[in-house]
């Protein structure tokens, strides 16, 4: 959601320490759910009660300050803790301009919140929404303070000063060491690799404990894997990334499925960092996956406060996704409902991504700069005149070594339409076709073989084709590859439409 800019006579009315009735009640009853781990009536009114109240009475304006609401809930300290969490959330989402201060001052919130989680003995039972929005709110907020402050041009100087000030919030390696230490802490890769031999049980109970313990410190070091590959897409370091999250298997259900952001944010960073280190096919197959999952579900999330990020993420998935196929043509791994809503969307911007021109670059550059991730740049800044901007020096640098290698295809897009109208062809043939010396059509199949193969997740050399060849003897011999019929997918196409089609009729009123 944007945030709001403040509403001047609003905010001069506003008085922290002023507890409105409403207020008073949601916290109490909010206090006594988690005391009593009663995990539906917490989520219900975290999801609902805090944005309905939030829509209400703190549309443009902070909720009371966490002194205020301390005598509805014992003063509890770790309470108090998640609703600070709540009200710097709440406060990035709606107010703005948010200051330096502001951002340090959740930067330390969060540091004592997982510290407690880390170090203490927390016993509670949280829905698995507010653990992810956790991780993936602190990610956020790191990433939208190193934007703020590569933003110097327009600083006052007491922004500069703060700046100065609050040098140490928001560190990257502070940052990376919390999720890290969830991860370790928690023991989440021992329990999942424990699960898969069927000694225990995380997946099957959603994360939760039912044997009166807490779920906490587990799910949030389970989130905090999908929040390191997040962040090391963000730094561009994509190998890092999808190795902090090779312990989800991501071919079977998981509790990163359980929460449709999560099941986003997951695949869109995962086929992100694919697509970047040449693993086209890899990342094709999980954007059709996904893409087919929101096609089928996105109805029922209408009404969720989530809603119009799944829809962003959803439109930019399509154009990673059509970048994919520009590439390296899969169309045996597309669903047909997938195929027919990307040809809706970018049929006319795909075929001039296949010419290679200059048409074919600016269309490249406008679907990678609105589809990729808003790249950062960790360090903090010189502080000294000149002031300038350098927000944008990140994705800059990550969209030039993207054009760069769609500029190394160049040559190659002459060679995949005559080999796939030939079973056999000689080298001088095919050169006297592309107008070129047989050493030069050399030095371009082997480019075409190193380009289509890429190393996956376990160290091994892969084909990205839909077809392969070998030279012997001068002949350039064509392997194309046959696509094994799906007859499942058939079934669940037309399963989708049977739905669709009672969901219309439902809506129909009979005289």
């Amino acid at each position: 959601m944007a945030a709001a800019p403040y509403d001047r006579e609003a905010a001069d009315a506003y008085d922290p320490n002023y507890v409105p009735d409403s207020v008073k009640t949601f916290v109490v009853h909010l206090y006594r759910h988690i005391r009593d781990k009663n995990v539906y009536e917490i989520h219900q009114m975290y999801e609902g009660g805090f944005q309905r109240l939030s829509d209400r009475l703190f549309r443009d304006v902070p909720w009371p300050s966490a002194e205020a609401v301390a005598p509805y809930c014992d003063g509890d300290h770790v309470f108090l803790l998640l609703y600070r969490e709540l009200w710097y959330r709440h406060a990035h989402a709606r107010l703005s301009p948010l200051t330096a201060a502001h951002r340090a001052e959740s930067w330390t919130n969060y540091c004592d919140l997982f510290s407690v989680v880390l170090h203490g003995v927390v016993n509670m039972q949280l829905p698995n929404q507010w653990l992810w929005d956790m991780v993936d709110e602190f990610v956020y907020q790191f990433q939208s303070f190193c934007q703020y402050r590569a933003k110097l041009k327009t600083k006052t100087e007491d922004e500069l000063n703060q700046l100065k000030q609050f040098d140490k919030a928001w560190n990257v390696y502070g940052v990376l060491n919390y999720l890290q230490a969830l991860v370790e802490k928690s023991m989440i890769t021992q329990i999942l690799e424990r699960e898969k031999e069927g000694l225990e049980q995380f997946t099957a109970t959603d994360g939760y404990d039912y044997e009166g313990g807490s779920n906490v410190l587990k799910v949030l070091g389970y989130y905090s894997m999908i929040g390191l590959l997040r962040i090391h897409c963000l730094l561009g370091d994509y190998h890092t990334g999808l190795k902090c999250l090779a312990p989800i298997d991501l071919n079977q259900q998981g509790v990163y499925t359980i929460v449709i952001g999560s099941h986003i944010s997951t695949i869109y960073h995962y086929g992100f960092a694919n697509l970047m280190m040449r693993r086209y096919v890899e990342a094709t197959r999980e954007f059709n996956k996904i893409l087919l999952y929101i096609l089928k579900y996105k109805q029922y999330h209408q009404k969720s406060p989530q809603y119009d990020q799944i829809l962003k993420k959803n439109e930019q998935m399509y154009a990673l996704l059509a970048i994919c196929l520009s590439l390296c043509p899969q169309n045996k791994l597309i669903d047909e409902n997938v195929s027919t809503q990307l040809k809706e969307k970018y049929n006319d911007k795909m075929t001039k991504m296949q010419r290679y021109d200059d048409e074919a670059y600016a269309a490249y550059d406008e679907l990678f700069s609105y589809a990729c991730p808003k790249f950062i740049t960790p360090s903090p800044p010189v502080l000294d005149q000149p002031l300038t901007n350098y927000n944008q020096d990140a994705y800059r640098l990550q969209l030039k070594l993207f054009l760069y290698e769609v500029k190394q295809q160049q040559l190659l897009s002459g060679i995949r339409s005559y080999l796939k109208l030939y079973s056999t062809i000689t080298i001088s043939k095919l050169a006297q076709y592309m107008e070129m010396d047989e050493a030069t059509l050399r030095s371009i199949l082997m480019t075409y073989k190193h380009k289509m193969h890429a190393v996956d997740s376990d160290g091994k050399i892969v084909s990205s084709a839909d077809f392969d060849f070998y030279i012997v003897e001068d002949v350039i011999h064509v392997v194309e590859s046959k696509p094994t019929k799906r007859h499942g997918d058939y079934f669940l196409r037309q399963i989708l439409k049977f739905e669709e089609m009672i969901g219309e009729l439902e809506k129909v009123q009979l005289d």
